[in-house]
C-alpha cells in the first residue's frame, strides 16, 4: 500500500516571510493534494493554533521538525509542544562537527541516549534526520553504523538523497541497512557533483554545489527506494532544500507531487 505523501515546509521557507504568508503556503500545499505537512518552524503560530489550522485543511501531521530536540534539558518544552501537535515522535539531528571522528560520535550518541531517556516516560519516540556526513566512513565503516552501535534505540528519518554521501553510496542499500529502525523517509532528487561539493554548513544551509530538482528528474532511484521502504515508514516527505538555478520551487513541489502520486509511489488527496 502506498504511503501518505507529505511536504517538508522548509522547502517553501522563501514564501513564508510572515505568519500570513505561511498560512497561505500551507493552504496551497493542501490544494495541491498533499496528505500531510512536516513543519520546520511555526511562524508565530502556537503549536495548538497550527494543529487546528492543518486539521481544518484536512492535512495530517505524521512528523515535525518543530520542536527539534538538541539536549536533554529541552525535554519538558519538547514534550509540551508535541502534546499540542498531537505527536508521539520527536526529531533530532546533528552537524558535521558531531560526526567528525570516533570520539565525537561517541559523545553525540551519549547526548542522544540522554534525550531518549527523558522523552521515553512520556511515550515519545526519538527519530534522527540525516544529511551526508553521517554516511562518510571511518576505516571503511559508515559513521552512522558506528553511531547506531552506541545509540541502538534511536529511530531514523532517512533522507535518501543525502544518504548517498554525494554519490559515493547506494541509496537503496543505505535504506535497507537501516530499515529495521526507519519510520519516515525524506525524498529529494538531483545530480550529485561530488568534485564540486563543499563540506559543512553556511548560514544554516548546506554549502554544496549540488543541483536539487523535481522528483523523478535526477539520479535518485525513487521507484526502488519506495519498494524497499519498510512497513514501519509512516510517510514519505518531499523536501527540496533548494532547487537548481532556473527552477521555480512551487513548480518543483507540484511536479514532485504529480510524479509520486501518478506513479503510485505515494498517496495524495487528489
Amino acid at each position: 500500500m502506498a504511503k501518505p505523501l507529505a511536504v517538508q515546509l522548509y522547502s517553501l521557507r522563501e514564501c513564508s516571510k510572515t505568519k500570513e504568508d505561511f498560512m497561505e503556503v500551507v493552504k496551497r500545499v493542501a490544494d495541491i493534494g498533499f496528505k500531510a505537512v512536516e513543519p520546520a518552524g511555526l511562524h508565530d503560530m502556537t503549536a495548538r493554533e497550527f494543529k487546528k489550522f492543518v486539521d481544518d485543511l484536512g492535512l495530517k501531521l505524521y512528523s515535525s521538525h518543530s520542536p527539534w530536540a538538541r539536549t536533554p534539558e529541552d525535554s519538558a518544552q519538547v514534550i509540551d509542544t508535541l502534546g499540542e501537535l498531537g505527536l508521539k515522535t520527536c526529531v533530532c539531528g546533528y552537524g558535521p562537527e558531531n560526526f567528525k571522528d570516533l570520539d565525537t560520535i561517541k559523545r553525540t550518541a551519549e547526548n542522544t541516549n540522554n534525550i531518549i531517556a527523558k522523552l521515553k516516560p512520556a511515550g515519545i519516540t526519538l527519530f534522527q534526520h540525516n544529511h551526508y556526513w553521517e554516511f562518510e566512513r571511518i576505516d571503511g565503516k559508515l559513521k552512522y553504523e558506528i553511531y547506531r552501535e552506541f545509540c541502538p534505540e534511536v529511530k531514523y528519518q532517512m533522507d535518501c538523497f543525502w544518504s548517498t554521501n554525494k554519490g559515493t553510496e547506494d541509496a537503496v542499500e543505505m535504506l535497507k541497512l537501516f530499515a529495521d529502525s526507519t519510520i519516515s523517509i525524506h525524498m529529494k532528487d538531483g545530480v550529485c557533483r561530488q568534485e564540486a561539493a563543499v563540506d559543512g554548513m553556511k548560514n544554516g544551509l548546506l554549502d554544496m554545489k549540488i543541483d536539487l530538482m523535481t522528483l523523478g528528474t535526477g539520479d535518485l532511484p525513487i521507484k526502488e527506494l519506495v519498494e524497499a521502504a519498510p512497513e514501519s515508514v509512516k510517510s514519505i516527505v518531499v523536501e527540496l532544500d533548494y532547487v537548481a538555478e532556473g527552477l521555480d520551487m512551487w513548480t518543483a513541489i507540484e511536479d514532485s507531487y504529480k510524479y509520486m502520486t501518478s506513479n503510485g509511489f505515494a498517496e495524495g488527496n487528489k
